[in-house]
Formats: structure tokens, sequence, C-alpha cells
């Protein structure tokens, strides 16, 4: 083996362990941010809705969407979305209606209690952006780097699995 072929190996597996670190990281940050969501609302004494299901109302926001669309919008990442909705529902936290034009299809919206978790969890992310901004912690040229690269990686993947099929 000659010492470029060593040296290319070992850059190899510098980018590979990077790359899982990197991995490891996304993994651990949405799990901590379901965190943060469940700390605010225990704080809040809100406490029967869970992170998860107050970061779908987040996400979903003023749109008006079918079950489906949860997932391929991106407004919701894990499985059992038709738990969630039926819980968010029999809360009070959404509305939903049959489609008119499809009638196996559901429409969900935010009811008023819906709209006020979802402004709770916004404010909560807006006095995180102020800290991380006022203290300095991350500018916002790193994250704009982080956001490009986040996104490049998302089209990476999301191309892996088009072309898979």
């Amino acid at each position: 083996m000659t010492i470029q072929q060593t040296g290319a190996m070992a850059r190899e597996r510098d980018y590979l362990s990077d790359y899982m670190d990197m991995l490891g990281m996304v993994e651990r940050l949405h799990r901590l941010l379901l965190d943060v969501i469940k700390d605010e609302f225990e704080r809040l004494a809100l406490l029967d809705i869970n992170a998860v299901q107050a970061l779908l109302l987040f996400n979903v926001g003023n749109n008006e969407v079918t079950a489906g669309e949860l997932r391929s919008r991106g407004y919701y990442q894990g499985s059992n979305v038709s738990y969630n909705l039926k819980k968010l529902v029999e809360a009070g936290y959404m509305h939903h209606q049959r489609c008119q034009i499809d009638r196996r299809a559901v429409r969900v919206r935010l009811t008023e209690k819906g709209r006020e978790v979802r402004r709770i969890v916004r404010d909560l992310f807006a006095r995180h952006a102020e800290g991380l901004n006022t203290l300095n912690i991350l500018e916002q040229t790193s994250l704009d780097s982080v956001n490009a690269s986040l996104r490049t990686m998302e089209r990476y993947w999301t191309d892996q699995i088009r072309y898979l099929y």
C-alpha cells in the first residue's frame, strides 16, 4: 500500500467519523428539543399534551391539512400520526372534518386552544433565539452555514430515497 493510499483511507475514516458524529448530534438535538418543550409545558402546568404533539401544533400553524400532508410537508416527523391527531382532537387542540371531495380524507386545523399552544412554543423559540444571539453563542454567519449544510443533507437523503424506488 502506498503512502497516498494510506492517506486517502485515513481521510475517508475521518470523514465517516465526522459524519457519524453529526448524525448522532442531529438525533440528540431533536430529543433535547422535545425535552425543552416538555419542560416548558410542565413549568406552565400544561400536562394534557406532550412535546411531540405541541411541536406538531406549532408546525401546522394556520394551515388546514390532511393527515397524509402532515408528513409530506414536514410538519410531523414521527410515527403514530393518527394516534397523536386523535389525542389532539379529543383534547380540543385540533378540529377535524371530513374532506368534501374525498370523504375518506380528514382535514385538520388548530382550534383556539391549539393556537395558544402554538403561541407558547413560538415564544419559547423566540426566547431561545434571543438568548443565543444576545450571548453571542451562535453568530448569524454560523447559523446560516449550519442551515445551508442541513438543507444540503436533506436534499441528498431525499434523493437517495427517491432513487431507491
